[in-house]
């Protein structure tokens, strides 16, 4: 344990803590010290155990006011959470979505190629029979005039 000489309201006063805690208490110490003094100007000498007493009663409501914030930002940060979850999930079924309907127009892709080809195929057979009845025409046109 440390001991720590702190000085309050005129007064010498030695104070134990953790080892390792000595600034901090220190740092506390001068805190409650303004707050008394401020409480003291303001209010005037109205007997040390009253300013403490008031001095603790404002310390503990600021307390208790950050307490407050501090619930109401873990509130705000669980619905800003809940809200990025919700938004995340959007995000992958929008995702998914759009992944679906790249593989459908992929799919379409592929048997509009398809079809082009086995159409092209179809076009050629045609051209082919045809020329192939266009030239038996020329032929036998060209059989008849010579007969």
């Amino acid at each position: 344990m440390a001991n720590v000489s702190i000085k309050f309201n005129g007064k010498e006063f030695l104070l134990s803590c953790d080892d390792g805690q000595e600034e901090h208490l220190e740092e506390l110490l001068i805190q409650i010290n303004q707050k008394f003094n401020e409480l003291k100007n303001n209010l005037g000498n109205l007997g040390e155990n009253k300013l403490l007493l008031i001095t603790a009663v404002k310390v503990m409501d600021e307390y208790f006011e950050t307490k407050k914030k501090v619930e109401q930002q873990k509130i705000e940060i669980r619905e800003l959470s809940n809200k990025f979850r919700e938004l995340k999930n959007l995000v992958y079924d929008y995702r998914d979505q759009k992944e679906e309907e790249i593989k459908e127009l992929n799919d379409r892709h592929v048997d509009l190629k398809s079809d082009i080809e086995n159409n092209q195929k179809s076009y050629e057979k045609l051209i082919d029979q045809a020329a192939d009845e266009i030239s038996n025409f020329v032929n036998k046109a060209n059989s008849d005039n010579l007969s």
